[in-house]
């Protein structure tokens, strides 16, 4: 057996460090560990409520939105405010441009620069996929930036600023859209459409968005565009046979006031890809373990959870917990919340296997990318010139709340208790909380360490490229996951 480290990784937001016991050339054990600590749960000990709002957007400056989001909804939740329906489209539309942003840099920056990595010399298009996708130089790049630079004038029209904005409030947005913003809104979606069509789907969004299963994927794969060139690399090198999650995918539903009826785009729950049953959030049954991490306690909710570094810590090696739903491993992202919602593509997906796969999650984020931009554009002409945005309410000075969202990489989840108007205690588990989550007490591995065992890496050991191509299917974001 040998022993490899990898870390760290390159085109990853924050530290992570995996390691690998390989026999054989197979990964027997994976072990994934967030080497860096940063304290903001603890640095929200002890302030007013609403510096919440302020302090838990700059966790990260990818999913600022996100962050901002979760905090203004513990504290609505706390306070029993009620968004505004101006508010919550609103509020859509510049989350949805955070998520959109960040699925497409996933794809350009993150993930397809891996297929020009001479391991994929021998692929039926090497030349292209090196030439379109190679880091820094390749020339989707070039094209890509310019439609993500709109997406963020999206945030910046509606919240002022983008990252870390101030406009997010727990009833609504503080500034308000008028006929202008609207008008500008529209021609940005119809710049960033255009690319979209042109560029990744070589189709119109509509008939991305009506795929519905494996035929109609293949149709799509025998065309010109960037994502059909990944879905022939993807079967190619045989990316949908390796990297199975752990069976359970999660959702805490995803933009409210988004659907039709006035209910969420995507809806909340937890299905069990075992055996196809589906159940209700019920957040009562998540419960972090510390029991290898950096940190002193033991497993509890995390409305009753601390974070107290304990670096003497016997078997640790992260500085994450392990977030559990009733006492099983999780996987959150954009392929949870499609399976979760009940889409038909994302079934279909991991129909034969049973599982989740790296393939899989890469297709279901970019048929993301199609369905919530035609639902952008309809957010935009529901919203009304002569309603309010916000509503303000007076929250009391004792209780609690949860704020619940989904972002770009799955489900976020901000816990707040709050006496004599000062938080008391505050926890969070992001998406990359659950999906790289280290071993639970019951010796259970995370998802992403699941994922990797049973890999056959060969000769090339930790340079295999589908290891990289196994961990940024879940697109790590590792200064989440360390508070």
């Amino acid at each position: 057996m040998s022993r490899v480290v990898l870390g760290p990784f390159n085109r990853v937001e924050g530290d992570l460090e995996v390691t690998l016991d390989i026999v054989d050339g197979v990964v027997a054990e994976a072990r994934v560990g967030v080497p860096l600590y940063r304290g903001f749960e603890q640095i929200l000990v002890g302030r007013p409520i609403d510096d919440a709002l302020v302090i838990a957007p700059r966790i990260c400056g990818i999913c600022s939105v996100s962050q901002s989001l979760a905090a203004a909804g513990a504290i609505a939740a706390f306070g029993g405010v009620r968004p505004t329906d101006n508010g919550r489209l609103a509020t859509a539309l510049a989350h949805a441009a955070e998520n959109v942003a960040d699925h497409l840099t996933h794809f350009y920056l993150f993930f397809m620069p891996d297929f020009a990595r001479p391991a994929h010399a021998g692929l039926p298009e090497a030349a292209m996929l090196a030439e379109r996708f190679r880091a820094v130089t390749g020339t989707a790049a070039a094209r890509f930036l310019p439609a993500r630079a709109r997406l963020l004038e999206v945030m910046g029209l509606v919240a002022g600023k983008w990252p870390h904005s101030l406009a997010f409030r727990p009833g609504g947005t503080t500034r308000a859209l008028g006929l202008g913003e609207k008008t500008r809104l529209r021609a940005i979606l119809a710049d960033v459409r255009r690319f979209v069509e042109t560029e990744l789907f070589a189709a119109r969004l509509e008939a991305i968005a009506e795929i519905g299963d494996l035929d109609g994927l293949a149709r799509h794969a025998r065309g010109s565009g960037d994502f059909a060139m990944f879905l022939r690399a993807a079967a190619a090198c045989g990316l949908a046979e390796v990297g199975a999650g752990p069976g359970l995918v999660m959702s805490v539903g995803a933009y409210p006031g988004g659907a039709a009826d006035g209910g969420p785009l995507f809806a909340p729950g937890v299905l069990d890809l075992t055996d196809g049953r589906r159940h209700p959030l019920q957040i009562d049954r998540i419960v972090e373990d510390p029991s290898h991490a950096w940190l002193s306690g033991e497993a509890a909710a995390p409305a009753r959870g601390l974070t107290q570094p304990d670096i003497e810590r016997e078997d640790a090696y992260s500085w994450a917990k392990a977030p559990r739903w009733n006492g099983r491993s999780v996987e959150v992202g954009a392929l949870a919340r499609q399976l979760v919602d009940g889409a038909p593509l994302a079934h279909a997906l991991v129909a034969a296997r049973g599982a989740t796969d790296p393939a899989a999650r890469v297709v279901a984020r970019l048929h993301e990318v199609a369905r919530v931009l035609v639902a952008m554009e309809g957010w935009i002409d529901r919203l009304s010139r002569d309603a309010p945005f916000c509503v303000e309410g007076q929250h009391p000075t004792d209780g609690s709340g949860v704020g619940l969202v989904e972002a770009a990489r799955g489900s976020l989840g901000h816990w707040l208790t709050a006496r004599g108007g000062r938080i008391t205690r505050y926890q969070i588990i992001a998406p990359t909380t659950w999906n790289f989550s280290p071993r639970d007490g019951a010796g259970v591995p995370g998802p992403l360490e699941r994922a990797l065992e049973g890999l056959a890496v060969g000769a090339d050991g930790a340079e295999a490229v589908m290891v990289q191509h196994v961990v940024r299917s879940f697109d790590p974001c590792m200064v989440c996951t360390a508070h």
